[in-house]
């Protein structure tokens, strides 16, 4: 990648969500709590689902690999903003806005795809209880989660490449607190038309895709718990999926809310804080939504806790 005097690019300049100096450390405070916990609840629900072999189930497993994910998710671009307002300098170079780039399409790809294969779980849960533990078999788990991957990979490997190619002028500011793809290609003086296209296509079926799974899996299961007779079977049958159906109407909401707020407003200050939402918040939020809906959680983490304790004792005697 080379501007147009042939020199090579070595950095570029990430604004930040505000160019404020006296915002610096309540911004710095905010995201360093929000990361802090978003890493310790996330690894709860891990080390709970691990340790109970209750929780052994396809559900949990998916569950476990989710947090994994978000963790990895929050951590591609949190740390680099902390460090940039420890260090008052706003640089990121080429080499590490690529490598950004790359890890958050593809941990926030795995998300996606992840929630997508969390739906169908349900789905044949509810509407072929029977058969649950034959359909979901370790290996068809194992299967999915490889896949999923596979998939966030490549796509992650291909934009990155793509982006890497593009040539840049003079013009190297990027209005946000990580390298937005979009915000890094639209910096570009090279011809972008592949660029976009390959967006808008990815944006198209990887991300319309498996949104349109969930939906389908969600009308499926609405109309099998309509034709359960007992209002105690319905509750019973809908608690099963009200977790995952609140992590998934959070992220696609906040995602759905930052397209609808960068679309109505030009300023990129105010897109960037909107991106916040799916960036750091979500991630945040989902270990409190399934450790306070969810009774087999609670129950786990009051079991790690114990065992936790317990050892602690051990120890100091």
């Amino acid at each position: 990648m080379r501007q147009g005097n042939d020199t090579p690019i070595s950095e570029f300049l990430l604004l930040g969500l505000s160019e404020e100096p006296a915002l610096q450390p309540l911004i710095f405070g905010l995201f360093l709590s929000m990361y802090l916990v978003t890493v310790l609840g996330n690894l709860l629900i891990i080390l709970a689902v691990s340790s109970d072999s209750h929780l052994h189930t396809p559900m949990y497993f998916f569950l476990s690999n989710l947090s994994l994910v978000d963790i990895c998710f929050t951590s591609t671009t949190v740390p680099k903003l902390l460090v940039n307002i420890l260090t008052q300098r706003k640089i990121i170079t080429y080499k590490g806005c690529i490598t950004q780039i790359y890890f958050f399409i593809l941990f926030g790809m795995l998300d996606n795809i992840l929630l997508t294969i969390m739906a169908y779980d349900r789905f044949v849960a509810i509407c072929h209880p029977l058969h649950y533990m034959v359909i979901m078999n370790p290996r068809l788990c194992g299967l999915l989660v490889l896949v999923s991957w596979i998939i966030s990979g490549l796509n992650s490997l291909l934009q990155s490449i793509m982006v890497s190619q593009l040539s840049f002028c003079t013009d190297f500011e990027i209005t946000h607190f990580f390298c937005e793809i979009k915000q890094v290609v639209q910096l570009a003086c090279s011809d972008t038309f592949l660029n976009n296209m390959e967006m808008y296509f990815v944006t198209a079926l990887l991300g319309a895709g498996p949104l349109t799974g969930i939906l389908y899996s969600y009308s499926k299961i609405v109309s099998s718990i309509c034709r359960i007779p007992s209002a105690q079977g319905k509750y019973k049958a809908f608690s099963t999926c009200a977790s995952h159906l609140s992590v998934v109407s959070l992220f696609y909401g906040s995602v759905l809310g930052v397209y609808l707020s960068s679309a109505a407003t030009q300023s990129s200050h105010s897109s960037a804080a909107a991106s916040v939402m799916y960036t750091v918040v979500t991630p945040m939020l989902n270990p409190f939504i399934y450790s306070l809906r969810n009774k087999d959680i609670k129950r786990a983490l009051k079991r790690f806790y114990g065992m936790a304790g317990t050892k602690g004792t051990i120890i100091l005697r």
